[in-house]
């Protein structure tokens, strides 16, 4: 396993990748790791920047999360909801012929953050809902409001 970091408005972000994918993205407080990194790391690093730059909505990154197979059929669907929107739990529960709450906790099991993203879902009536980044639901009104979304 390989790690890069990368310091964004949210928080430095852990990243880190086993073979050619990236397996993790984190909040962290630690220092250092800023040495250099090549291969996905690095495409990782340049493509989290550029999307904090706005320069990229669409990641383009090879992604191996560990999960179950219900958890990343989840989040495949994550992947589906387009920069600056959002969709409910409910929405996602329809797509994958699961319950809201099970979509819920599929989200909060999300190991890549930002990348796969968990931030764009949020609770019917217009309810944020919750967040397992660091700073939970602040950090996804922050990512939310980058992205221009308009909460249902």
């Amino acid at each position: 396993m390989n790690a890069a970091f990368v310091d964004t408005p949210v928080g430095r972000l852990r990243i880190v990748a086993a073979g050619a994918a990236v397996t993790a993205v984190s909040w962290c407080d630690a220092p250092g790791g800023r040495g250099a990194v090549d291969g996905v790391l690095a495409d990782a690093v340049a493509q989290i920047s550029a999307w904090f730059a706005g320069r990229l909505e669409i990641f383009s990154l090879p992604l191996a999360p560990a999960g179950t197979p219900f958890q990343r059929r989840v989040w495949r669907a994550l992947e589906a909801v387009p920069y600056g929107r959002t969709k409910t739990y409910g929405d996602v529960a329809r797509a994958v012929g699961s319950a809201p709450r099970a979509v819920g906790r599929a989200c909060g099991a999300n190991p890549i953050p930002i990348v796969v993203p968990c931030h764009r879902i949020v609770a019917a009536g217009g309810e944020l809902g919750g967040y397992s980044g660091a700073g939970g639901g602040d950090t996804k009104r922050r990512l939310l409001a980058f992205e221009a979304a308009r909460m249902r």
